[in-house]
């Protein structure tokens, strides 16, 4: 089964991130299929509008850390966030639940976004030892304003469906049974639109942070793999498999540094 699913429907090109058994939590599979998808939408001449959505209970949990990484893979979430910046129709997002992460992330790239009532966001980037990667602090901060995303990016709480509308990363609330149709009408209008007047409006619209959102792309990933490194987040990911809640005192993370010169 593809971990995502397509469909046509008319101009629009519908994407279903499909693991639901996870929550549509991105695995190395999962990643590269969605860049092919993105790369098969901007191709497609008949193509004038993604919409992205999940299924199931959850639009995606973010990374799945239980996953093993995936070298021969052709494209990283980094190859994957930098085509979604450079995509040039349309992205029309159905949040249709939890979003956590990555999954907060990708609703910062959409030009519309339509969520469900029941929806919740949440970032848990510190918590995990981590800091926001793929471009998360520059588009929340011009999203969220920067009070809200600074909140939001350090405390891990959580933002429903009613505050992410107030915030500007959604445009809707709709009940969850109406998040996909409702996002179907909204692309269906995009999709009527002559192609390259709606391309190229979307350059303009998205001109002015181009360059600084691949820039942020670019500092937030180098600052996640330095993190990588650190006892702070082998212990986030210890207590994560271990399901319990992690212990980032001094003496604690320093038994992961001593494991280290060990070595």
């Amino acid at each position: 089964m593809s971990t995502v699913v397509t469909e046509r429907d008319g101009r629009v090109l519908v994407a279903r991130l499909n693991r639901p058994d996870v929550l549509n939590a991105f695995d190395p599979e999962m990643t590269d299929r969605l860049a092919r998808v993105v790369d098969e939408a901007e191709s497609d001449p008949g193509v004038h509008v993604l919409t992205i959505t999940g299924t199931g209970r959850a639009f995606s949990a973010g990374h799945d850390l239980s996953a093993p990484p995936d070298p021969g893979r052709e494209f990283g979430t980094a190859a994957m966030f930098k085509k979604l910046t450079l995509f040039p129709k349309p992205l029309v997002l159905a949040i249709n639940g939890l979003a956590v992460g990555l999954g907060v992330t990708l609703t910062s790239f959409a030009d519309v976004a339509v969520i469900a009532d029941d929806a919740r966001l949440r970032c848990p980037f510190v918590g995990m030892g981590l800091t926001a990667e793929a471009g998360s602090t520059y588009q929340l901060t011009r999203l969220l304003g920067p009070q809200r995303a600074a909140w939001f990016l350090m405390s891990g709480a959580w933002l429903s469906a009613r505050e992410s509308v107030e915030a500007g990363l959604a445009m809707e609330c709709v009940p969850g049974g109406r998040v996909l149709d409702r996002a179907r009408e909204m692309a269906g209008v995009l999709a009527a639109q002559p192609l390259n007047p709606l391309m190229e409006t979307k350059r303009l619209l998205n001109a002015p942070h181009r360059e600084a959102l691949i820039a942020s792309i670019r500092a937030e990933n180098e600052a996640v793999m330095r993190l990588r490194e650190a006892p702070a987040y082998r212990e986030a990911v210890n207590a994560f498999r271990a399901r319990r809640e992690p212990d980032f005192s001094e003496a604690n993370l320093a038994r992961y540094s001593t494991e280290d010169e060990d070595r």
